[in-house]
């Protein structure tokens, strides 16, 4: 995968995590200051699709934080409750890219799309940080000539610096909570992010004080503060990392190991060496040698459990309990509601994870976060969504809408569309999808009992005959026994 190629697909689920988001109301932006009015976080998880996750433990229990399109989102476990703040609340343009958290300081980037007359490229919506736990924000203009392609993908904290790795904007260091910013390439050569792959960073990490950097050519280390620095590529060790683009760092610190993990990515496009490949590379020695697993999985992000490794990748969660010799891949998640409503996770790709105390793991998807104490056996989901039938909207939608099969929601190479309802009574429930001609294409549940609630149901985008249905506007019914039918329409768009 190329690097403009992986930066259109990060930009991408930045803009479906955007527009699956709650409906949240926005103020304009006062960038560089604290905002007077001070509003309150909006109720609710900001978006579906999950960017990034971080963790703080409280004496009576903890905090989630999530980045999504809409904004970035708290979880107190304690009361089960989400809170998200937007740019309204001095966060930047855009889906959350990346989180940083020291205590109770939060560090937070976002990032947008940019307008089809610029390409379409990805740019940087700047950084937010708070130092009383979310109350208040200070927002900072994207360092850099220019926020085009200039993304901070990553942050880390070292002391009282801060490091962003912004793509085009290359490394930065800031000591003065962002009032300025010091460009540090990763070695000694002049920076040039358009001719030098090493300039071009995604990942950094504090490992225990030490300095890690992700790039488009490998993984670069430095003991004194990014004074010096050491490169690992695939091509300068004969135990090497798989793949020169480093999407991902993971530090995990346990007994007497300090363990550093990558998800590396091959760069063939541009190296022309034929014999990068898609893997996780660790290294328990400082980066002089590695080990690769989960060959040919694309991997987003690392969290760890005391010993325990786990993956978030394309093709699902993994998890390994012997140093990544053996992987152990998650089950479906399942959330059975004492509503009777079943909720599902339907996708296999996940962007992020996070582990909680007591041993709780947190999996963040393109539709949904998943909460699982006992490896996947039980999960709790939590999805942003309007309840239909409430504050003005329509007793049944669809979404997300417009629909493609091919690309929404995709569990076992099907895609995944929901009709949201709501029943004022128990009833039983009929579903029926309709084409434009108003002949039936197939019935999605048939006189279905339901208590009184939110639910939703899910279509696969396939008729009767099992075939997936051509482009254009469908219309659906809801049948409540007793309550009348309600129409609604679901747009395909492959």
């Amino acid at each position: 995968m190329t690097m403009k190629k992986l930066a259109q697909a990060i930009m991408l689920l930045l803009v479906l995590c955007f527009f699956s988001s709650s409906q949240i109301s926005g103020q304009v932006l006062r960038k560089n200051s604290w905002r007077l009015d001070n509003p309150k976080p909006e109720p609710g998880l900001g978006g579906n699709a999950i960017t990034d996750l971080g963790v703080q433990e409280l004496l009576e229990g903890s905090i989630i934080w999530a980045g999504t399109g809409g904004g970035l989102s708290r979880l107190n476990t304690a009361t089960d409750t989400w809170q998200t703040y937007t740019s309204a609340h001095n966060l930047g343009k855009g889906g959350v890219s990346a989180i940083a958290i020291s205590d109770t300081i939060i560090w937070v980037a976002t990032g947008f799309d940019t307008l089809p007359d610029q390409g379409d490229l990805p740019a940087g919506g700047g950084l937010s940080y708070s130092l009383d736990d979310g109350q208040t924000w200070t927002h900072i203009a994207q360092p850099g000539a220019t926020p085009v392609q200039n993304i901070t993908y990553d942050i880390a904290l070292i002391d009282s610096s801060v490091w962003i790795a912004s793509f085009g904007g290359g490394l930065q260091k800031s000591t003065n909570r962002g009032e300025t910013w010091e460009v540090v390439p990763p070695d000694s050569f002049f920076f040039n992010p358009g001719k030098n792959l090493n300039h071009r960073a995604f990942s950094v990490i504090n490992a225990g004080g030490e300095l890690w950097v992700g790039t488009a050519e490998g993984v670069n280390k430095s003991v004194d503060g990014g004074l010096t620095w050491a490169n690992f590529n695939h091509q300068n060790q004969d135990k090497a990392i798989s793949g020169n683009f480093i999407v991902a760092l993971g530090f995990q610190s346990y007994a007497d190991k300090n363990v550093i993990w990558a998800a590396s990515w091959p760069t063939t496009s541009e190296s022309g060496d034929e014999t990068e490949f898609y893997a996780v590379s660790r290294s328990d020695d400082g980066g002089l040698t590695w080990s690769t697993y989960l060959e040919s999985e694309m991997v987003h992000n690392f969290a760890f459990d005391d010993s325990v490794i786990f993956a978030a990748s394309d093709n699902g969660l993994f998890k390994s309990t012997d140093d990544g010799k053996t992987w152990y891949v998650f089950p479906p998640c399942v959330d059975y509601q004492e509503s009777g409503q079943i909720e599902r996770i339907y996708t296999t790709e996940f962007y992020s994870a996070a582990v909680s105390n007591p041993h709780v793991l947190w999996a963040g998807s393109g539709d949904g976060l998943a909460r699982t104490d006992d490896n996947g056996l039980t999960c709790t989901i939590y999805r942003a969504s309007v309840n239909a039938g409430e504050n003005g909207e329509p007793r049944t939608f669809a979404f997300p809408n417009p629909f493609s099969p091919l690309r929404h929601n995709r569990l076992g190479d099907v895609g995944h569309v929901r009709i949201q309802y709501k029943t004022t009574k128990s009833t039983t429930v009929s579903i029926k999808i309709y084409d434009f001609a108003m002949d039936l294409v197939t019935t999605v549940i048939q006189g279905e009992s339901r208590g009184i609630g939110n639910f939703n149901e899910i279509w696969d985008g396939k008729n009767d005959k099992g075939d997936m249905v051509a482009n254009g506007v469908y219309f659906y019914s809801v049948e409540l026994d007793g309550d009348g039918t309600h129409w609604g329409k679901i747009m395909i768009l492959n």
